[in-house]
């Protein structure tokens, strides 16, 4: 990339946002992060300053509108505009995940509330501004869980198919314009949340470092009119496209 784009990232004090904010840092992006845990976000906006990267850092729970409005107020005061935004938050639930039949009814809420409001709530801030410069790149973080039933994956999962419906029903909204909408699905990785989700794994997993480059390739000019699509992460670095 190595231009002063301006990247939003959602989650980012640990995991995946976090790898994401530090690669984005390296490429010479403005970065605005957020998340719910002041402590980690303001270690992670530390590591990204030390990259040389212009940051902010909003302590927020993007899943509450007030919180969006002031995290994308703030952005659009401290940088003028948001190029790219990663709608990556999301939150398990329960561990272990109960079965849908046992499934406590206010954790399925606050399950689909994090993860399938977040995107819709921060994108329909976030694109205004894109379309008024006819640009932008929104990235959603998918899963396997959320193309595919699995039972045990309970709100996580169907909470991720309401980010692929989402996707696509924005991307075909903006299919008139320069603002495209892609989701990519990272894979398993070792991540807190995935040794919450599978406790006994006994099989390798990636680092969340390892699958950023679908991410870098969706937010630079290489994937222009590239919109609506499902990226796999893991695939795509092996494929090395």
């Amino acid at each position: 990339m190595k231009v002063k784009k301006v990247v939003m990232i959602t989650g980012a004090s640990k995991g995946l946002g976090k790898a994401l904010t530090l690669a984005f840092a390296k490429e010479g992006a403005r970065l605005a992060i957020c998340s719910r845990t002041a402590k980690g976000l303001s270690a992670v906006k530390a590591e990204a300053e030390a990259l040389g990267a212009e940051v902010l850092a909003v302590t927020a729970d993007v899943s509450l509108t007030r919180d969006v409005e002031r995290f994308v107020a703030l952005t659009e005061e401290a940088f003028g505009q948001i190029d790219i935004l990663i709608n990556n938050a999301s939150i398990l639930g329960p561990s272990p995940m109960p079965l849908l039949l046992d499934y406590p009814e206010e954790d399925f809420a606050e399950v689909l509330r994090v993860n399938s409001i977040s995107p819709f709530l921060v994108t329909r801030r976030v694109i205004p501004g894109m379309l008024q410069r006819n640009q932008g790149s929104i990235i959603n973080v998918t899963s396997e869980a959320g193309h595919v039933g699995y039972a045990g994956w309970g709100a996580y999962g169907i909470s991720k198919f309401a980010v692929e419906g989402l996707t696509e029903t924005w991307a075909d909204e903006l299919s008139a314009t320069n603002v495209r909408v892609n989701m990519v699905d990272p894979g398993e990785m070792d991540t807190e949340m995935h040794r919450l989700a599978v406790p006994e794994c006994d099989y390798p997993l990636a680092k969340p470092d390892d699958v950023i480059g679908v991410f870098l390739y969706l937010a630079s000019d290489k994937s222009s009119g590239i919109t609506g699509q499902r990226f796999e992460a893991q695939e795509f670095t092996r494929e090395g496209l």
